[in-house]
């Protein structure tokens, strides 16, 4: 009989003793799964969002005046001109050495109009850029060709405005082709037309007033973005519009700590369960070692035996562990994250450091059992009979 088959009859005839080690390795892999399940779940989607979020760098004008306006507010009335962007200039922007996680470059042209006696800011965009930079944006109506224009909710309040309606600016006459859904933002105040149309219209050809820029988001150097940027273009203002991706991505590492932090503690509980146990079980089987030691049996065989018994439990629990973790994180990630498909998803290298967590924590804690049971005086262990 080999020292497997050996292992595998003491696990069937101790069936009490290979359960509780059993579940106590499997509870600990399957807390530490659903854990960084969870983790790799919500930071997968936050990731996600950012990357559908919209600009995250800014390049403006320079400009020696401080803003007089503060939420929608201007103090005093007051507006200070600042030198337009040339349109051109912004082919260096794609020469940067992390041009590839660049997903979108806006440029915009703003300018003053008048309908029915108020003034309205006329924005010019590029459409498809907007599509990347705006994927929130929905309206009532059709596209807008080319002197078509999408107006913000508020200012089709204040404006007076629904789809099919005119505004003149500057001698041109443009059609409402829709009325943009309130986004919250400052575009709810704005009327938006094609970048070349409003550049036409408002007598900046060639020239930009700001330009968005939507970087993709899934561990994107921003920050040297911007850096490079600003080589590329030394007369502008280049910025990092940052500060909810690092407060999202600060909440997500302190969750991956406490999640980790968690994990080691479960880890450590379930390596001295099992060491209590294997070691419960080496005194119950004094008497069978020395058998296994009298018929010719040496240290090494009896210590390898107690291994296999551990690795054959540590492996089972690791596959079923795995499997629960997973399933527990796909019932609880809605309640976090409402990743759920994130967190079911098929990950071989999780499986595989589960399985190795598993039988880390099953031989480490049934070494020292092991090692006890090869170092039984037969003579003593024969006396037990």
């Amino acid at each position: 009989m080999t020292l497997g088959r050996i292992a595998l009859a003491n696990l069937k005839r101790r069936k009490g003793k290979a359960a509780f080690v059993l579940a106590g390795l499997f509870i600990g892999v399957a807390t530490f799964v659903a854990l960084v399940s969870l983790t790799r779940a919500m930071t997968a989607q936050v990731q996600g969002q950012l990357e559908k979020y919209g600009a995250n760098i800014l390049i403006v004008p320079q400009t020696r005046n401080l803003s007089l306006a503060y939420g929608g507010l201007v103090v005093g009335g007051l507006s200070f001109r600042t030198d337009d962007i040339r349109q051109a200039d912004l082919a260096r922007v794609k020469t940067i050495k992390n041009a590839a996680n660049i997903a979108a470059l806006g440029p915009m042209v703003f300018g003053v109009g008048r309908h029915g006696g108020r003034p309205f800011l006329l924005a010019g965009v590029d459409w498809r850029a907007m599509r990347i930079l705006r994927p929130w944006w929905k309206w009532n109506g059709q596209a807008p060709d080319r002197y078509g224009v999408i107006v913000g909710a508020e200012a089709a309040r204040v404006l007076s405005l629904a789809p099919g309606g005119r505004l003149a600016v500057n001698g041109r006459t443009l059609t409402v082709a829709g009325v943009l859904g309130p986004t919250g933002s400052q575009d709810d105040q704005l009327v938006f037309a094609g970048l070349g149309a409003a550049q036409e219209i408002l007598g900046k050809p060639g020239l930009v007033s700001l330009v968005e820029v939507a970087a993709l988001c899934n561990a994107c150097p921003v920050d040297d973005m911007v850096l490079q940027i600003r080589k590329v273009l030394p007369g502008v203002r280049v910025m990092a519009i940052s500060q909810v991706v690092k407060g999202r991505m600060a909440t997500l590492g302190h969750f991956r700590r406490l999640s980790y932090g968690i994990s080691i503690v479960v880890a450590l509980v379930c390596g001295l369960l099992v060491l209590v146990t294997m070691m419960g079980g080496v005194r119950e089987r004094t008497a069978e070692i020395g058998v296994f030691r009298a018929v010719g049996f040496r240290r090494g065989h009896v210590s390898r035996i107690v291994m296999i018994e551990a690795g054959l439990l540590s492996l089972l629990a690791g596959v079923l562990g795995y499997a629960a973790g997973t399933v527990a994180a796909w019932f609880v990630a809605p309640l976090l994250s409402g990743a759920r498909e994130a967190a079911l998803a098929a990950n071989a290298d999780l499986a595989g450091l589960a399985v190795g967590l598993a039988v880390l924590l099953g031989l480490g804690g049934s070494l020292y059992p092991a090692l006890m049971a090869a170092r039984l005086d037969p003579s003593e262990a024969l006396r037990a009979l």
